[in-house]
This record gives C-alpha cells, sequence and structure tokens, in this order.
C-alpha cells in the first residue's frame, strides 16, 4: 500500500507529546502509525473495524 500522500494527523489532545498514535484515511482505509517512528509499520483497518476500535474505545473494552 503507498502511503507516501498520506495526511497523518494526531489528537488535538496530544499537542506537543511525541508519544502518540497518528492516523492518515488513505483510500477506503484507516493506516495507524507510531508518531516516534513514522517511517515503521503502519496498521491498516478497514472502516467497519476501525469503528468497532473506537466503539470498544469509547465503551471502556481497553481499560486495564
Amino acid at each position: 500500500m503507498n502511503l507516501s500522500g498520506a495526511e497523518w494527523r494526531k489528537s488535538s489532545h496530544s499537542a506537543t507529546q511525541t508519544n502518540c498514535v497518528e492516523i492518515a484515511r488513505v483510500g477506503d482505509v484507516v493506516a495507524v502509525r507510531d508518531s516516534k517512528d513514522p517511517d515503521g509499520p503502519v496498521l491498516v483497518f478497514t472502516p467497519s473495524e476501525w469503528a468497532a476500535f473506537l466503539a470498544g474505545a469509547r465503551d471502556g473494552e481497553f481499560n486495564l
């Protein structure tokens, strides 16, 4: 997958912190990467996978 034109963004709550994840919508998928390693691995999710992840996060599914 070519991500060279991706417009990466991170949460506005991150401000100037560098320990963040960044997301980009690329075509029909959502890509996620570590802001500290922009040339490193990227996770790619379908819109339904991304929506399920966000719903789980909102519902506290991932709280430790």
